[in-house]
């Protein structure tokens, strides 16, 4: 039988690190002496013995030779773990000491980054709120500053006109001079400004539009779009474009750049009397935005609406008058003030029977109507309210309507006394027409046309959405309504049923600011009761988007649409606009030689204006090499702002100029 007996050294050990000696039944017991730790220099290091009468008597040397070589191996065992042990704690504590420096250098490192990063982030910040998006934006700021030393009596209406020219002309120059000159007083600016004009050439035309709407800052219809789309083309074909708005309270500012409130007292005739108003300056896209605040009818623009209002008459009259007078006290001498829609068309005969005496003789009006079933009718005292003179006025030559000859037609009297007219999609000079394009959005980006590939894509991603059967063989048809008329339905209901049984898939989206629609679209889908068809009920913006990429064919409602654009976008998109109807009238002109087609309405006759859906299909199934070449063409085909749309403007600008 084996006995142990523990022994447990001492020095400071954890109970694992105890040691036995171990003893056989035939082996002579013996008292064993005390054991201690003791270091070379007397401390405590190891296991010692210490001597006892015993050692001296009754035992043979061997059993002594054989005992205290056991102990010594066994004291030099328990030195030498006892030295490992200490340098492993001693190194452990070294490297754990080293980590927490490490991760503590790392943590602080990683502070001083995102300080910088955040610091970084507050200069670009600052930087754009000081120099704007680009070059076009910082002379916007000059321009605006200009206006303030205007307002008040730095400078003199006729330096004014030659500083904004300088600006405009030598944008990138004088964006490189005063971009960090912006900061500084208007003194000192426009010391820097006198110093740097030197003998700059008019170049390009000075277009100021009166208006109620511009995108993003308050969008209800298609006046909106125009105007930022219109405005941005003309500035990079080197005009200089500004645009004055009444500063509703329900403004979407999140992309006015600089805005600031001109400290200079600006006063506007209505009723009688001059009253104060608050002139903002900002910077829009690049392009300079002013807004008027008035203070005594405060409440004609603090509303939750744009429009609809029964005192319409008088707020946008206050709102033209008070454009009009900041234009002559600012010393501003555009070629062209260009109005829109009744709202501001009393500007017409403001400007000509008191501004134009004002120093703006060499001034011209265009006035844009994107509707002709609104056009205010009021009683004839009313035009007193802005300063004109009824009687002069309520004639039939001038602003008396012609069916209800007791009142004052405000778009007619527009349309009397303005140097040309744009009637939605068509420019009417007063005897001759020019048919127009509609640009796209400013938003809508341009598409590869040479690689259809994504194509199929975009086609598989709206099937997965609409929940249609995947497969980029099938054709899809898309189609999104703002407004559908029981014979549209009736016609609609036909072209789906026979398009479906030839395997066409359909996806249809309604504008659900609009309940009828739904209603209609509700009844024909139960009475549908088509897998092959997806209806949505709501717009959405991104889905609408998906639609456009993914189909191969977009029904139209009508080809001249000026709110959402379809068959513009259609064929930027890659997909076929392809009226529900067949033949849009809007594409059959006579050969009267006083009527003009645009590109855009040559090419959609020659290609798709007086194509069904089925002769669409039919082509796609039986020559589909024809029809991707006829759509790759379509792509690559500029009908944009920039391209015919800006020209045909220009041309309009031109024109009037020359009167």
């Amino acid at each position: 039988m084996l006995m142990a007996t523990s022994i447990s050294p001492a020095i400071p050990s954890s109970p694992s690190r105890r040691f036995s000696i171990l003893t056989t039944p035939n082996a002579k017991f013996v008292k064993v002496p005390a054991l201690c730790c003791l270091r070379k220099n007397g401390e405590i290091n190891g296991l010692s013995r210490t001597p006892s009468p015993m050692d001296s008597g009754g035992q043979n040397d061997g059993e002594m030779s054989l005992e205290q070589s056991s102990n010594v191996e066994l004291e030099m065992k328990n030195n030498e773990i006892w030295r490992l042990f200490k340098e492993a704690q001693q190194n452990i504590l070294y490297l754990n000491k080293q980590r927490l420096k490490a991760v503590e250098e790392l943590n602080e490192a990683n502070r001083e980054k995102q300080l910088l990063v955040d610091k970084i982030e507050q200069l670009e910040k600052e930087t754009r709120r000081a120099s704007g998006k680009d070059n076009l934006a910082l002379c916007w700021a000059l321009l605006l500053r200009i206006d303030a030393m205007v307002l008040g009596g730095m400078i003199s209406p006729a330096e004014a006109t030659d500083l904004r020219r300088m600006v405009m002309d030598r944008k990138v120059s004088v964006a490189n001079v005063f971009s960090d000159m912006l900061q500084k007083r208007d003194a000192e600016l426009l010391a820097e400004l006198r110093h740097f004009s030197e003998g700059s050439k008019k170049k390009g035309f000075h277009i100021i539009h009166i208006c109620t709407e511009m995108e993003p800052l308050v969008s209800i219809g298609p006046l909106a779009p125009y105007i930022t789309g219109l405005s941005c083309a003309l500035q990079r074909k080197g005009h200089l474009v500004e645009v004055i708005l009444p500063k509703y309270a329900s403004l979407d500012l999140d992309e006015v750049q600089g805005l600031r409130e001109i400290e200079a007292e600006s006063y506007s005739y209505f009723n009688g009397e001059l009253h104060g108003n608050r002139i903002w300056t900002g910077v829009v896209y690049g392009i300079g935005v002013t807004f008027i605040q008035p203070l005594y009818f405060s409440s004609f623009f603090n509303r939750d609406r744009i429009y609809d209002y029964p005192d319409d008459f008088e707020r946008f009259t206050y709102f033209s008058r008070a454009s009009l007078d900041y234009i002559a006290k600012s010393g501003k001498q555009p070629d062209v003030l260009h109005l829109h829609n009744w709202e501001t068309a009393i500007v017409g005969p403001l400007f000509w029977d008191i501004f134009a005496k004002q120093g703006l003789g060499n001034t011209r009006i265009l006035l844009t109507c994107h509707g002709l079933d609104s056009q205010c009718l009021e009683e004839p005292d009313k035009l007193a309210l802005c300063g004109l003179d009824p009687g002069r006025l309520h004639r039939p030559d001038r602003l008396q309507d012609t069916a209800k000859t007791h009142l004052v037609n405000i778009l007619k009297g527009g349309v009397v006394y303005s140097n040309k007219v744009v009637v939605m999609s068509s420019m009417d000079s007063k005897g001759r027409i020019i048919r127009s394009s509609h640009g796209l959005e400013h938003t809508l980006a341009l598409h590869n046309a040479e690689n259809m590939r994504g194509k199929d894509a975009c086609k598989v991603a709206l099937q997965q959405q609409a929940g249609l059967s995947e497969h980029a063989s099938f054709i899809l048809v898309g189609c999104i309504f703002s407004e559908v008329s029981d014979f549209e339905l009736e016609k609609l209901k036909k072209v789906v049923w026979n398009a479906t049984k030839g395997g066409a898939q359909f996806v249809f989206m309604a504008n659900g600011a609009v309940p009828t629609i739904n209603r209609a679209l509700r009844s024909f889908q139960e009475e549908l009761e088509d897998g092959n068809v997806k209806f949505f009920y709501r717009y959405d913006e991104v889905l609408s988007h998906l639609m456009f990429a993914g189909s191969d064919i977009i029904l139209c409602q009508s080809f001249d649409d000026p709110l959402l654009q379809v068959p513009l976008k259609a064929l930027k998109y890659g997909a076929a606009p392809v009226s529900i109807t067949s033949g849009d009238q809007n594409f059959r002109y006579s050969a009267d030689h006083d009527h003009e087609i645009t590109r855009f309405s040559q090419f959609m006759r020659s290609t798709f204006g007086n194509m069904t859906l089925s002769q669409a299909l039919d082509e796609i199934n039986n020559n589909p090499s024809t029809w991707k070449t006829k759509i790759s063409d379509a792509m690559m085909r500029d009908f944009s702002w920039d391209a015919e749309c800006c020209d045909i403007h220009v041309s309009a600008y031109t024109a009037v100029k020359s009167l």
